[in-house]
């Protein structure tokens, strides 16, 4: 579901940043008020199961693959807003250092799975979940339904930017200058992905790490109870949890080929019959570790790092986030 360089049209990845600009803005507003300074931290690492998600490629029949994303896990445990957030820095550092996703696209990266994801899901949770008794088996059935119905959601914006490209900007030859399939082809071809194998994978990541957090490690998270142990022991599980993804990380290089609008341009050209001119001459950005891969080290050991990194990365970022906030006041 990341949209890569010059797949849309720089007056659509303008669109889409500008329309970023106000909802990041009330997204910090929002955190600032809802996430306490000392859950700042966690919630990088709630970022960076949604890092680790995106690693796991899973295929499909064709030869296409696509991934799991974990939006919705991170708006229940920590609210819509801070999703947004947090989605939006591990698909920036996806884009900036490994190339996963195009640097003029994170807009519209991030319109589609840091805003429409998280707030689709949390909305279908806190629907299901308020009409009755918040036992855990409820609280992951509307975690499953939520998540499955955001996945999907996401998918098909993406869908609708790719398709109205060729809709919207051809050469005088009526070729396609960008992503040239339409949408009567972009969204069934997104949708059947979603609708089918990434949308299960989405459910399984979500109500499978959402039940361990709840029953191992209960206090993470922005709404728990005043006698839930907090610290690093009672989050230890956590920890270990996310240790164990970025070991199985390279489980994702099994999966073969591209995930569909993530082809190279050759590739492209080769399926279509010829190279749109802005998808040919269009800018790009040199990652430092393309692909999830560094120098000449072997595939594995290079997923497998560049996830450490990533994690890190994330880590860090709201470490400093926390370290920058005012400390809670109490009257107590």
């Amino acid at each position: 579901m990341h949209i890569p360089e010059n797949y849309l049209s720089p007056s659509t990845c303008g669109v889409f940043g500008l329309a970023m600009i106000p909802i990041w803005a009330h997204a910090i507003k929002k955190v600032h008020a809802t996430v306490p300074r000392e859950k700042m931290p966690l919630l990088g690492v709630a970022a960076a199961f949604c890092f680790l998600a995106m690693m796991f490629n899973i295929p499909l029949p064709g030869g296409t693959t696509g991934h799991a994303v974990c939006g919705t896990l991170i708006a229940i445990l920590f609210g819509p807003w801070a999703a947004t957030i947090a989605v939006s820095i591990a698909l920036i550092i996806q884009a900036v250092f490994f190339g996963d996703g195009g640097i003029l696209a994170i807009g519209a990266n991030c319109f589609n799975m840091a805003f429409v994801l998280p707030l689709v899901g949390f909305g279908v949770y806190s629907f299901i979940v308020g009409r009755g008794d918040k036992t855990l088996g409820r609280e992951l059935v509307a975690a499953g339904v939520a998540s499955y119905v955001a996945i999907n959601a996401a998918a098909l914006c993406a869908a609708i930017e790719f398709g109205v490209q060729p809709l919207l900007f051809t050469d005088a030859a009526g070729q396609a200058l960008y992503c040239p399939y339409p949408l009567w082809i972009s969204v069934p071809a997104m949708l059947a992905g979603h609708l089918t194998v990434f949308g299960a994978a989405e459910v399984v990541f979500t109500v499978g790490i959402l039940a361990f957090v709840r029953k191992t490690a209960p206090s993470f998270g922005v709404e728990t109870s005043v006698d839930t142990p907090t610290g690093a022991k009672a989050l230890a599980p956590v920890y270990v949890l996310v240790a164990a993804l970025v070991a199985l990380t390279p489980l994702g290089l099994l999966a073969e080929g591209d995930a569909w609008g993530e082809w190279g341009t050759e590739d492209l050209a080769d399926m279509v019959g010829y190279m749109p001119v802005g998808l040919g001459e269009g800018w790009e950005w040199s990652s430092l570790m393309p692909d999830y891969s560094i120098g000449s080290l072997p595939d594995i050991a290079g997923y497998l790092l560049s996830a450490v990194i990533g994690v890190a990365l994330l880590v860090i970022i709201f470490r400093l986030v926390a370290a920058a906030m005012k400390p809670t006041v109490s009257f107590d």
